[in-house]
């Protein structure tokens, strides 16, 4: 499959991965671009530390690359497996981190220049990160990958192995935990009702 790398964008993340376990290693290029932005960014809210989840991603990519020979067709899709990875992955470090207090574990960096308006939005991430890590591992799990990467209900539930009705009931009550946490907030944030 030799064709110029953007054709690539055209081409399902399925057909990528065989194309590799053939021997094309622009195709293993290409899914790599397209998925470990994903993966990280899951991984990154998921934990909380940017370096851990550079690991989980690190990982969680190797992992479809030596599944890449076996992978049958049809069963999954590669997104869908390569989140369910990453969610355990995520999950045993949280597991293992446990009797870490909050305090002893750094925030995330931020690059971004120290304008105003910077400076809310990383108040407003850290608030939300802070909120989302108090949720429960099931909850917070399903409010990430529904409303911050977006995936519908149907592949949440394969991901989390679970029904599409709980998938339904964590994230609503996570919602409303969010809600709850981040009331008294609202002004500070910058979120007032004009």
């Amino acid at each position: 499959m030799t064709m110029p790398f953007d054709a690539f964008s055209e081409v399902p993340d399925e057909a990528l991965l065989i194309a590799f376990a053939n021997g094309d290693r622009a195709s293993a290029e290409a899914l790599t671009l397209r998925l470990t932005p994903k993966v990280m960014g899951f991984a990154v809210r998921m934990l909380g530390d940017r370096a851990e989840a550079e690991d989980v991603a690190q990982e969680a990519m190797l992992r479809l690359w030596r599944i890449a020979a076996d992978w049958r067709q049809g069963e999954a899709q590669v997104t869908t497996w390569l989140y369910r990875v990453t969610s355990n992955l995520c999950t045993d470090r949280l597991r293992k981190r446990r009797g870490v207090g909050l305090d002893t574990i750094a925030e995330p960096e931020d690059g971004r220049p120290g304008a105003a308006h910077g400076l809310l939005e990383q108040a407003r991430a850290s608030a939300l990160e802070a909120a989302l890590a108090d949720l429960p591992d099931r909850q917070r799990e399903a409010v990430v990958l529904r409303h911050l990467d977006e995936l519908g209900n149907p592949e949440i539930a394969e991901i989390m192995d679970i029904s599409v009705e709980a998938v339904e009931s964590l994230t609503a009550r996570g919602k409303r935990a969010l809600a709850r946490a981040l009331a008294g907030r609202r002004a500070e944030l910058g979120y007032d009702d004009d």
